[in-house]
């Protein structure tokens, strides 16, 4: 049999098969991704999967974005434009989840985070540092969710959030995009035989972006 490198997008039912195939996790989601590469709905499931984890949803769009970027890398600049703008109008409804519906959905959203540590965290944050803490949060792997939903709650100013969105989301998107676009040929081999250190690494990351808020006070 011969290998198929997972950064060539293959039809969408053997994506499925590979999916149903493994009990890696990380594969899974990796097939998951590349799925919806495959269709005509891959502008839409980036758009839909950046809002909703500014918000509420574990999963990064950066697998996607990336997946994406490698398949048609001429698109690159609308690819990150797009993830950019969705991210930021979920960052918005998660404000807005902090505003009106905190004790109702924030909570609870915040709990299955095991963030409540790092509210307090951010509100030593936004005190002392104002926009500064809302642009770290949407650069780094520090949860931008638990920022945009701490932001409502907090009553942060809504023009600084929304700048220091669109500047940090900004920044992190089109990072990754221009640099598939220009060293896309030199990256893929690694992606293609070690995703699963790749994607443990942004794993690992996220766990330490939680640590940062909650000692870096």
């Amino acid at each position: 049999m011969t290998h198929q490198a997972p950064f060539e997008i293959p039809v969408e039912e053997g994506l499925d098969a590979q999916a149903r195939g493994t009990r890696n996790p990380l594969r899974k989601l990796y097939y998951w991704t590349l799925h919806w590469a495959a269709t005509p709905y891959a502008l839409p499931a980036l758009v839909v999967l950046s809002f909703a984890e500014s918000s509420f949803f574990p999963v990064p769009p950066d697998v996607l974005l990336i997946a994406l970027c490698f398949s048609t890398p001429t698109r690159w600049f609308r690819l990150a434009l797009w993830c950019t703008v969705a991210s930021v109008a979920g960052g918005v409804l998660g404000y807005s989840i902090g505003w009106g519906l905190w004790d109702v959905v924030g909570q609870a959203i915040v709990r299955f985070y095991h963030g409540e540590s790092v509210v307090e965290a951010v509100r030593v944050w936004y005190r002392d540092y104002g926009f500064w803490g809302v642009l770290i949060a949407a650069v780094t792997p520090i949860p931008y969710k638990v920022f945009t939903i701490a932001s409502g709650m907090m009553r942060f100013d809504v023009a600084p959030f929304l700048l220091a969105s669109v500047l940090g989301r900004g920044f992190r998107f089109f990072l990754v995009a221009g640099l598939i676009r220009l060293f896309g040929a030199r990256i893929r081999p690694f992606l293609d035989k070690h995703f699963e250190l790749a994607a443990s690494a942004l794993v690992l990351l996220a766990i330490l972006g939680f640590f940062a808020i909650k000692y870096l006070k």
